[in-house]
């Protein structure tokens, strides 16, 4: 039997008309029931679902990034710690939220290091960062054979100074490193 008006159009929701996949009216329903005001605007939902979707969108993303960097295909929540500690933005948003299994950020304190990799961790924060040209690696040529020298009393007074040098360099950075 047809209805008197027509056929009966199919229902477009909310979330359609804006072109969002988070749910409009859900939103809407969960702003009017947690009674955060004793009313609710009809562009606030669409408003709180875009932002919401917008914000899961960026932290998907960059887990999905720390996830492939990992080698894993499954996003899991040491790879949403990850990519929420290391983006500025992020970080300073959710600065007091614990995720579970996230784990902490990888950090050595550079006191700790061994002297080269030490030497290693000053160069690369005074160099800028840039994306690495990869070079072909060529077999190393052969090393010639070394005599041992003996050892002069102007070598041994070098030694001992550039000995005493590098204790007070280490001591300076030491002092500095416990300023900050």
């Amino acid at each position: 039997m047809a209805r008197k008006g027509g056929e009966r159009k199919k229902a477009v929701t909310r979330s359609v008309k804006a072109g969002l996949q988070f749910p409009v009216g859900r939103i809407g329903r969960f702003l009017k029931k947690g009674r955060y005001a004793q009313r609710v605007g009809s562009g606030a939902p669409v408003y709180l679902a875009a932002v919401l979707e917008y914000l899961a969108a960026e932290v998907l993303e960059l887990a999905g990034n720390a996830a492939k960097d990992n080698k894993k295909s499954r996003i899991v929540p040491r790879h949403l710690l990850l990519a929420i500690r290391n983006d500025q933005e992020l970080g300073k948003l959710l600065a007091g939220v614990t995720i579970a299994h996230g784990g902490v950020l990888p950090n050595i304190n550079p006191v700790l290091l061994p002297k080269r990799a030490l030497e290693k961790a000053e160069k690369e924060a005074q160099s800028p960062k840039s994306p690495r040209k990869k070079t072909e690696k060529k077999a190393p040529a052969p090393a010639a054979k070394k005599t041992p020298k003996k050892k002069t009393a102007a070598d041994k007074k070098t030694t001992a100074a550039d000995k005493k040098a590098a204790a007070d360099a280490e001591k300076e950075a030491a002092a500095a490193a416990a300023e900050e």
